[in-house]
Parts: C-alpha cells; structure tokens; sequence
C-alpha cells in the first residue's frame, strides 16, 4: 500500500506547485516508483500545466490521464458523484506507487471556503494526511504577518476537522523573507504539527518572455529564440523622451516600447548591449507597425539577441496584459525549476517530513535515488571545482543548478563580461561563481614557470609555457595542481585526450598505480555498477588490468557500492586458454597478490558474473560468480561497445568516465554531454576531492 500525501491551500496563489515539486523530487530519492495525482483539473478541454510539471519529474512514469480525478465541471454537477470518481482513479494510481503526491485544486472558480472544504474532503476519503500551504502574499496588501497567517490557519483548521482530514505539517510559502523566523514562532504557538516558513522569491514568480508573447498576442520580430525561456523581472513603459526612458531601466525588465518610437528603441538596444546600464530581458513593440528597412539593418548589425516582440495591442492594452501576467513553474523553465527545489531542500525539514509520513528509504537504488546521493554527498563538504569550458551555454546551465543547489564553489575559466553577459541573457544566476581568465598575467607567469619545470626533461623552456598553460584544460589542471581548485571538469566541448593529457604530464599518477583509467557508474533499475575501462586505454597488459580492478574497487568503494570484481573473458575459470585468457588470468592473480582483502574472479564471462543462476552452475563456490558489482573489461574495445550495449538496451544511466588513478581530481565529459550529465560529474568529482582531503587529514 502507498503512502500518500495531500497538497492543499485555503486560497490562490499560495505557490502550491513549488512546494508539489520539492516534495516530489525529496520522495524519488527515497522511494522506487513515486507518483503524483491530481483529483481536479483545471478542466476537461485544457491540460493541467502543473500536473505536466509533476509528471515531467524523472521520478515519476505516468500517463497524464491516469494521474487525473475530475474537471471542475464535474464538481459543479455533483459533487458527490465527482468525489466518487476521484477516488476510483486514485486507486488505480496508487496500486502502481509506493508513494503519491497529491496535489489539491488551484481555486479558479469556486470560492474558498467552499473549496478547502471540499479539499479536505479528498483528503480524507482517500487517507492522505494534508500538508496545508498557506500564501504569505496577499494579493491586495503584499506581506502578510505572523498573526495575518495564525489568522488563515485558523480558518482552515476548522474546515480540515469538519472533514475529518489528518494535518501532517504546515508550510508558510512565499512569507516576508525578513520574518521567517517570526511567523514560525507564532505558528507553532497554535499549531501541534511541524511548522515551516518559504520566503517569497520574485524570480519564481516572474513571468517569461515566451508567456508575455502569448498574453500580448505577439511574435517574435528580431532575437535569440533561445531568449524567450528568461523571465522579465519588471515592466518600463516608455512612453517618455528617450534619455528619461534610460534612467528608468530596471535589471531584467521588459521594455513596452510604441512600435512607431524607432529612436526609443534603438536607444534600449544600446543599453542593453552596455556594461554601464542594466541587461533587459525583452522588448515589446505595440502598434503593430511595420519596421523601416533601415533600422531592422541596424538592429542586425548590432546582434544582441534581445527578443523584439511585436503586437498589434495598443500601449494601454499592451500593459495590462503583460502586468497581470503571473509567472509559473513550467517544463521549459530549468532555473525555476532548480530554485523551487532548493528552496525546499534550505526550508523544509526534510527528515522529519518523511519520518511523519513514515517513507522508509527503499533498498532498491534507482538512477535518481543515486544521482541525488551524489548531489547530497556533494553538498555536505562543498569542494571548489574549475569549470574551463565557460563558452559553452551547457557548463552555464550546468553551473546555474549546482550553484543554486549548493553542490560546488565553482570557478569558470573565460573572458568575465561575456560570460557575465551570456549568463544573463540566458536567465542564468552566476553570482556566486568565480570567472577567471586564462590569460591573467600572474597566474599564467606562476604556472608557465610551474610546466617549465615539470617538463623540463622534456625540453619545455619557459617562453613555451606561458604559451602551452593559456589552454583552458592545462590553466585549469594548473590550479588543481597548486590547490586553487579541488577539480576540474572538462570536455564538453574538447576531445578525451585534450583533457586529460594536461593531468597526465602535471598531476600525474598515484604512487602505487601506473595507469591512468576510467569507469562508467552504470545505474540500472534497481541497482549501480561499475565498468572499467571503457573510455582510455585501448589493449592494457596484465599489470596494467590489474591496476585498472584495483583502481576501480577503490572508485566502488568511494560511491558506497560492493567491492565484487570480476575479471572479465570469453572464458570462465580453466575452461578456456589463449593469450587473452591468459592476460585475464595473470591480472586476476596479481589483484589477489595486491589485495588479499578482495573480492576477485577471473577469468569469467559476463553471464556468469552478472546472473545468479549462471554464476552457480559454473563456479558454484565464488563469492563474486553471479553477484558482481565491479565488472574489469579485458581490453577498450569489448568495454566500450559493453557499457553502451547496455545504455541503449537495458535503458541504464551511463555516469561517466569516471577518471581514476590521478593524484587529484580530473573528469572527462562527452562532447555530446547533457546539462544534467555535468551536474552528476561535477558532483563526483567534488566527492573524490572530498576523498582525497579525508585521506590526506
């Protein structure tokens, strides 16, 4: 039987979906199948953007349809009928789940009372405690007080009792950021339940250039596309002289601009474009006026990007429109996405939220249940790591999430201002990220003279260093070899060997290992494997294999997985013999020379090693025959195609390569790299400096 939760308000806007879907992303981490349910919809012609939302989560594999109860319709109709019927769906969802959001209606056309009340009734009938969420705005007078929200609660406390609802916690969202603490003391005066209180953030409630186009009817006239995801902060009309528009440019606005006014626009274009005035996020042109040839010449030329919207509204309707035009949580909004997450994760006592909802974290490790263990590990001794490909939108994006997460300090390695400018363009927060250039005289003179004399056996003079270490990847090892970063990733946009050639010839190789490999953390259904190597070294010999299992139990180790290593080959146990078996052999033996205390078996096929059954009836007496957890390829090429056999067939989430056998800390990233993909790598390679410090203390 699943464990559910009900999500309810006594009112509109209180910012439910935001704290849906930090309840959500908390529950897939623990539990194996989450699913999310909503019993009324916004209505039976229009899908629920919420509930998209919800279901788009990786945790959660429904189908919209079944995760819906009733439209408001039918609870106008018959409101018992409608109760009825959303309780047969639920039912259904929930004998596929071990646990279910539920999330209660969103007050678009039936008044409060009425509708808690009718919340409360859900709730009851189908057993899900309520995890009430009262709105610290109000829509008329802004901030609301510790007593204005003992006020509301105890309103609602009334209508839950009445409907026999169980009351599991409460969350004051959206509350005056400077009263937190307050509103929770006074709460808890008058509540017997855990009590916790979310500061407004405007960001979440800013609406997009892509919302503001269809509120004012509009197209896109000149622009980056791309542009229209970033949210606009404020509204300047400029329906004044030019160089009083200019004074009156706020961070992030749009710009209401009459389509018949080239010079104000033209004007706002170079603001834009300038380091002394604020960086705006669009351009409405009202009017529906056709632009001059001339001046679309030279809006082109300047190339900002900026998003010019054009709408036929006049200036009055136009800004109407677009001012009571609400922002909201979406698909196609990743840094909403990440800020409402966080915003959970900073306020919300997640242990004792679970324990009262009694959620037993599952045995079953799922891709997302160990992607969220590494981003937790991560987060709890932040490590520095230097990002060098800071050209590249997807290190952004990437930088964007683990910033706001609180997973690394970062430095980026690229010019400053265009990466400030490109950050923001994208509707990305970077501030508290470190951007350093390359070329900065005095670390390029630190480190020049630094590879000179690492490479001096290798004829590197110092005028060919000052040259070589302005490379993003060897900059970048240069302070992890000084210690002014912990680790680098790399590759997004750079080949395998451009970085990691650098570490190599600078970090260089632990003292007891004379390789350098990789593993792919290969996160199937239910549990995490390990690979090796898949990614560096072509044909190793047996001390180099043997290297490569010890490396990787060690890389097991570090990630919480079982150390079973299988030594893998055509042949199992003394079956078979050949050159490649016998490589595998003498590899095996010398693991076991190495470390007596492991658990190793070699040679041996990969169905006897992966399958239980298999694994009894050739080695009936092995303890890694059939439980295998670290799995040593002979050779790159058997690796290679392996791990991505098993991605594309099996559907595994291929973490990696992993690099091991470097004294600090370097990954490698796909060129074809995910943003989510960077995010995992930076969060393992912030574990194994974490590592290293933990060895070294």
């Amino acid at each position: 039987m699943a464990r559910n939760i009900y999500i309810t308000s006594v009112e509109g806007h209180a910012g439910k979906s935001t704290i849906a879907l930090g309840l959500l992303d908390t529950l897939s981490h623990e539990a194996e199948r989450v699913g999310v349910f909503r019993p009324v919809a916004r209505s039976s012609d229009e899908r629920d953007y919420v509930l998209e939302l919800l279901l788009a989560h990786e945790g959660v594999d429904l189908g919209y349809d079944e995760c819906v109860g009733v439209s408001y319709e039918d609870v106008h109709d018959d409101p018992d009928v409608a109760l009825s019927r959303i309780v047969e769906r639920f039912k259904a969802v929930e004998r596929q789940c071990d646990v279910v959001v539920v999330l209660g209606s969103d007050y678009t056309d039936v008044g409060s009372p009425t509708e808690l009340s009718y919340n409360a009734r859900i709730a009851a009938n189908l057993g899900a405690p309520v995890l009430l969420v009262i709105g610290g705005q109000s829509e008329e007078y802004g901030n609301r007080s510790a007593e204005d929200l003992r006020q509301v609660f105890g309103l609602a406390s009334q209508e839950l009792e009445l409907a026999h609802a169980h009351l599991v916690g409460v969350i004051a969202n959206r509350a005056d950021p400077a009263n937190l603490a307050e509103i929770i003391r006074v709460l808890e005066e008058h509540v017997e339940v855990p009590v916790w209180a979310i500061p407004e953030d405007p960001f979440l409630i800013a609406p997009s250039m892509s919302s503001l186009v269809e509120a004012v009817e509009g197209t896109l006239l000149k622009g980056d596309p791309e542009l229209l995801h970033r949210e606009a902060l404020g509204v300047v009309m400029a329906g004044m002289s030019m160089e009083n528009v200019l004074t009156r440019l706020i961070e992030g606005s749009v710009v209401i601009v009459a389509g018949d006014r080239a010079d104000v626009l033209l004007a706002m274009l170079m603001a834009h474009s300038s380091d002394t005035f604020p960086s705006l996020a669009g351009i409405i042109l009202n009017g529906g006026f056709d632009m001059l040839p001339q001046i679309e010449l030279l809006i082109d030329g300047l190339g900002s990007g900026l998003p010019i919207i054009r709408t036929g509204l006049g200036t009055y309707d136009t800004a109407v429109r677009v001012t009571k035009t609400r922002g909201r949580l979406a698909v196609d909004s990743p840094r909403k996405f990440d800020t409402a997450i966080a915003l959970f994760e900073q306020h919300v006592d997640v242990k004792l939220l679970l324990e009262r909802l009694q959620v037993n974290r599952s045995s079953v490790i799922t891709p997302l249940m160990f992607e969220y263990a590494l981003l937790d590990r991560a987060r709890a001794h932040r490590q520095h790591i230097v990002l060098p490909e800071g050209t590249d939108d997807r290190i952004l994006r990437a930088s964007s999430t683990l910033l706001r997460r609180g997973v690394a300090r970062l430095t980026i390695l690229g010019d400053e201002a265009e990466i400030r400018a490109r950050s923001i363009a994208l509707g990305l927060d970077l501030s508290a990220a470190t951007i350093l250039s390359p070329h900065d005289p005095e670390l390029v003179e630190r480190f020049a003279l630094e590879y000179a004399k690492l490479r001096q056996h290798k004829g590197v003079t110092p005028e060919d260093a000052r040259e070589v270490v302005t490379d993003v990847s060897y900059f970048g090892t240069m302070m992890v070899h000084f210690g002014l970063a912990d680790g680098m990733v790399s590759g997004a946009a750079h080949t395998t060997a451009h970085t990691i050639r650098p570490g190599f010839e600078i970090i260089r190789t632990e003292p007891d290992v004379s390789i350098v490999s990789s593993v792919f953390l290969m996160c199937l259904e239910d549990r995490v494997l390990v690979y090796g190597d898949c990614a560096i070294n072509p044909d190793p010999n047996a001390q180099q294999l043997a290297d490569i299992a010890v490396s990787s139990a060690a890389t097991a180790a570090q990630f919480n997985i079982e150390q079973r290593v299988a030594m893998l080959s055509y042949s199992t146990g003394e079956s078979g013999s050949g050159a490649d078996v016998d490589k595998v052999r003498e590899a095996t033996a010398l693991v076991r020379q190495r470390r007596p205390d492991l658990m190793v078996e070699g040679p041996i096929q990969y169905d006897a090693a992966v399958d239980a059954a298999v694994g009894l009836s050739k080695m009936p007496d092995s303890e890694v025959a059939g439980r295998a957890t670290v799995f040593i390829f002979p050779d790159l090429n058997t690796g290679n195609n392996t791990y991505k056999a098993v991605q594309r067939s099996a559907g595994a989430v291929a973490i990696g390569p992993v690099l091991q056998g470097l004294r600090k800390p370097i990954n490698d990233l796909s060129r074809g790299a995910l943003v989510q993909d960077i995010v995992n790598t930076v969060a393992i390679t912030a574990i194994q400096a974490q590592v290293l410090a933990g060895a070294k203390a």
